[in-house]
């Protein structure tokens, strides 16, 4: 059953044990911009032709988390700084159900968007409230963390309301392993042989094979595809993976699922992360060409149609 509430004056977190778990949020998620009806975003056409470039790039700033002991898998502000601005207006809804250390509602924050943020560790929302906690004083949206399971969003959010999915997942099981550092020229370091999973809960994506992980990111999505708007659009960012000499392509499992499951690809945006990484080894050589998941990663850019 879900329990419908008209506050608009919601925390910044809602644990299992409060009063919001499981309840239907009053969240805003209507425009505050005065933008044309016909427009997908805020962004002036100098802005929009940047955006049209597959491939990006994104540096660091002094608020992006870098400590894997926080969280071991970490995206810069402000590559979700251009996602929400390419595909939001100023006071529409974002959801990332998988919002880890809280990038996406800090970069949502900054842009006066609404958003809503789910994971299942108890830690990583209270490391969401912790980076909200200086509010911008001219920004009049709300940003809430809530400790839950993806497939549980629904509870909280009715349909049609979301303008922006955006998200990082887990990657299957590509760090539920001992790191080797076989691309680090520099392979005895802080991280050889540790396992930086998030967690070994049984419902995280990220212990699980390739098989079952899609096919339980494809159940989350479908539950999400209701909310969203149509022509509102759904961004994830994926890599691929070794694993024991073979290429494990999760982009086109994910591509292949969502489809299944009532979404259409748009664009494919290439994240070129050579700019950020450092001290990168010889992988492969002298016999084996591989290139290095590490330098690059995808964006699928879905809508949902019409």
């Amino acid at each position: 059953m879900i329990i419908k509430n008209n506050d608009m004056n919601l925390p910044r977190m809602i644990r299992e044990t409060t009063e919001y778990y499981r309840t239907n949020i009053a969240i805003n998620s209507k425009r505050t911009c005065s933008c044309a009806p016909n427009s997908l975003n805020c962004l002036s056409g100098k802005e929009w032709l940047k955006c049209q470039i597959g491939v990006w790039q994104f540096f660091y700033e002094s608020r992006d988390i870098r400590d894997k002991d926080l969280h071991p898998a970490t995206f810069p502000i402000s590559l979700a700084k251009k996602v929400i601005s390419l595909f939001t207006h100023e006071g529409e809804l974002v959801v990332d159900p998988f919002v880890g250390s809280g990038t996406t509602l800090l970069a949502a924050q900054d842009l006066n968007r609404n958003a809503v943020g789910f994971d299942l560790q108890e830690k990583y929302i209270d490391l969401c409230a912790k980076r909200l906690i200086s509010n911008n004083l001219f920004n009049h949206a709300q940003q809430v963390a809530i400790q839950d399971d993806g497939l549980d969003i629904p509870y909280y959010l009715e349909p049609n309301l979301i303008s922006l999915i955006w998200t990082s997942p887990p990657y299957a099981n590509l760090l539920n392993r001992k790191r080797k550092n076989k691309s680090r020229r520099d392979r005895n370091n802080e991280q050889l042989n540790k396992v930086e999973q998030y967690s070994q809960d049984p419902r995280d994506l990220g212990i699980m094979a390739l098989e079952e992980y899609t096919q339980a990111i494809g159940n989350i999505f479908e539950g999400l595809l209701p909310l969203l708007k149509p022509k509102g659009h759904c961004v994830i960012n994926v890599p691929d993976m070794w694993w024991e000499n073979e290429r494990i392509t999760i982009h086109v499992s994910l591509i292949n699922e969502l489809r299944k499951r009532g979404y259409e690809l748009r664009n494919t945006i290439i994240w070129d992360r050579t700019n950020i990484v450092n001290k990168i080894g010889i992988f492969g050589y002298p016999s084996n060409y591989i290139t290095m998941g590490t330098t690059f990663e995808y964006l699928l850019d879905f809508w949902r149609p019409v």
